[in-house]
């Protein structure tokens, strides 16, 4: 079964913890599909991953650049998996039926919004039902992830 990792964002934004966590999947060596809840949030991030560190280049692509089969990270906000992904990335509440696909999923939901925490314990339990390995991260005043559950 997948690996499926809740990370619940309460002191940072997703811009903030998103490409550190791409960074780490690359420094791994596994290639990641981040999923976003349109085309235009697809489109944004796209643009954001390519800015957000003047000192960090993180490589990925989206359906405007093609070739997916090249991009180590490939935006979407399609349930698919073009470039050959071993981890997903669900943000913005995107959801995907083929979880159990990947090695290991990452849901990042905003624990500021109420009904993004409600979306998140749905999806939990659905994975918990499908039998998922299932892992509760939250943020720390330090900065980084302190593993709950």
């Amino acid at each position: 079964m997948t690996e499926v990792s809740f990370y619940h964002l309460q002191r940072w934004p997703l811009e903030r913890a998103l490409p550190k966590l791409l960074e780490k999947t690359l420094q791994a060596g596994k290639r990641a599909v981040v999923m976003a809840a349109s085309d235009e949030r697809v489109e944004y991030l796209n643009g954001f991953l390519w800015t957000y560190d003047p000192n960090a280049w993180l490589p990925h692509g989206s359906r405007r650049e093609g070739q997916p089969a090249e991009q180590p990270v490939w935006l979407t906000s399609a349930d698919e998996n073009p470039n050959g992904a071993a981890f997903l990335f669900l943000t913005d509440g995107a959801g995907s039926d083929r979880v159990a696909d990947y090695e290991r999923c990452f849901d990042l939901f905003d624990g500021n919004d109420a009904g993004a925490v409600q979306a998140a314990r749905e999806r939990w339990k659905a994975c918990k039902d499908a039998g998922h390995e299932l892992t509760y991260w939250q943020q720390t005043d330090r900065g980084g992830w302190e593993r709950k559950a």
